[in-house]
């Protein structure tokens, strides 16, 4: 891998998306997990647990998605035409997730409630499921036809492989999302949820055990990277030990250390991901000549440079901004007037 501007620009998006997983993914885990609530104060408590979070965490998808329009605008050009309409219902899906969030507590009606939470923890399980259906296909290979347009159908995407690692993400939300509710829960909701995690971390290494399987049965050149750089092994190493450390922590009351864990685990496999599609970004399941690279997609080298500069200055400003967020809003969550 040579660190070119190309490259470099590949593992800031990368970063910027990482990024996106590790705090949306466990809004949208608490969401999954919404239901399983009974009395409206836990779902409140929830709620609140995302409050002043969650708004923000999705800024980072929008960056991410800015980023690869700027640095990569052919890739930006197939993949939102192709998944044209998967981009649109989970357009939806994170439009009705953010109304419900909004609106649940503006009246005191039963059923008014019931409405938005049904909708919050669907629209939750869905955004979860069309984000990791779309890394799916992505890791996959997409019908690309010689001018790297996308040639196939909406229900071409909706493979067996792209729902199974969409279901996996989903599982690996919920787990996220339950071990950051242990962080931000105290009392009886706190004790019922640790029972969620462990029920959490089984579904998502099923899931995970299944995939693993699959990928190296029917998408190879994912690991043909790694192959290649025995070395790189490392980091699939570091994420197994990462996804074994979480029910280790949990046992032992040390609940940050197992988000950090989780963290761990979310970032490594989105560095896998990365990994193997490298130096492809949408690769052709028709024919390698057809698939869009780091180099044949990229925006001009004087662009590319220009934007390093200003990422440069302002990627520290955001991680600084965000770290203040979260340290503001650090401590158990507690219900006053101003909560959802």
């Amino acid at each position: 891998m040579n660190l070119d501007l190309n490259t470099t620009w590949f593992l800031l998006v990368g970063i910027l998306l990482t990024g996106y997983a590790l705090l949306d993914g466990f809004d949208l885990g608490v969401g999954a997990l919404h239901l399983l609530a009974q009395k409206d104060d836990e779902r409140r408590i929830m709620l609140n647990a995302i409050g002043p979070v969650w708004d923000g965490n999705e800024v980072w998808l929008i960056t991410g998605g800015g980023a690869l329009f700027a640095a990569f605008p052919h890739v930006y050009a197939t993949v939102f035409s192709g998944f044209y309409l998967a981009l649109m219902l989970l357009l939806l899906m994170l439009i009705f997730r953010a109304v419900a969030i909004e609106f649940r507590g503006k009246q005191p009606m039963p059923w008014w409630r019931k409405t938005w939470d049904i909708s919050f923890s669907v629209t939750s399980l869905a955004s979860g499921l069309l984000l990791g259906a779309a890394l799916g296909n992505i890791a996959a290979g997409i019908p690309l036809d010689a001018d790297h347009e996308f040639a196939g159908t909406f229900l071409g995407l909706l493979n067996p492989y792209a729902l199974l690692v969409g279901v996996t993400t989903v599982a690996l939300f919920t787990m996220h999302g339950a071990i950051y509710l242990v962080l931000k829960t105290e009392g009886a909701l706190h004790s019922k949820i640790r029972g969620w995690v462990n029920n959490a971390i089984i579904f998502f290494i099923i899931c995970y055990a299944t995939t693993t399987m699959a990928t190296l049965l029917y998408v190879p050149h994912m690991t043909a990277t790694i192959k290649a750089h025995p070395i790189l092994f490392g980091v699939a190493l570091l994420n197994m030990l990462a996804i074994a450390n979480i029910p280790r922590e949990i046992q032992h009351g040390r609940d940050f250390r197992a988000f950090l864990s989780s963290c761990a685990a979310m970032a490594a496999l989105m560095a896998l991901f990365g990994i193997g599609m490298y130096p492809d970004i949408v690769a052709a399941s028709n024919g390698p000549a057809n698939s869009l690279t780091i180099y044949n997609a990229a925006s001009s080298a004087k662009t590319l440079g220009i934007m390093l500069a200003i990422a440069i200055i302002g990627v520290p400003l955001v991680l600084a901004y965000t770290a203040s967020i979260y340290w503001v809003f650090r401590g158990k969550v507690k219900l006053d007037r101003f909560s959802y």
